[in-house]
């Protein structure tokens, strides 16, 4: 098992609840933890057995642009396309810092982290439950059911974990 992380990519983006967060911008820092099996790329000294870094970057910095209310919500869609753009990953963390957040005081920042547990994969192709990139978001959010259940409803309504599953 291998550990790879890109830590405190800082970025410049217009997120926040209230509009004049999303007017003016902040700093934010993201740190992705992803955990696999790198074998045949630690031994053949090739970089598509693994995880491309500038991939990973990319793909945090597609998330920052994109102005949301809610750091979490940017957290989950990095996580997602994350295990979306690699095969057999282990886990995924993403965490988000935002500087000084506007909270009427001091504050150096506020975190958010999210894991596994928050989006977790179908049990047959290993693809994310939790679908940014659809418009509308995905079904199981148009349902309004908690992803953290989501394997529980699955199981008691599906044969597969995912409605988009290759391997039915």
């Amino acid at each position: 098992m291998a550990k790879i992380a890109l830590e405190g990519m800082r970025f410049h983006a217009y997120h926040g609840f209230y509009n004049e967060e999303r007017k003016t911008g902040g700093y934010y820092t993201v740190d992705v933890y992803i955990e696999t099996g790198l074998p045949r790329a630690v031994f053949q000294d090739d970089l598509t057995g693994t995880v491309n870094y500038e991939t990973v970057h990319f793909i945090c910095k597609a998330a920052m642009r994109k102005p949301t209310k809610l750091i979490e919500t940017v957290a989950a869609r990095i996580m997602v396309r994350i295990k979306k753009a690699f095969d057999r990953l282990d886990s995924v963390t993403v965490r988000i810092r935002k500087e000084n957040p506007p909270l009427g005081g001091e504050v150096g920042c506020a975190m958010v982290e999210l894991g596994d547990d928050f989006a977790p994969s179908c049990n047959r192709c290993k693809k994310p439950l939790v679908c940014f990139d659809k418009p509308g978001g995905c079904w199981c959010i148009k349902k309004n059911i908690d992803s953290r259940r989501l394997a529980n409803f699955q199981s008691q309504f599906f044969k597969c974990k995912c409605l988009d599953c290759p391997l039915e």
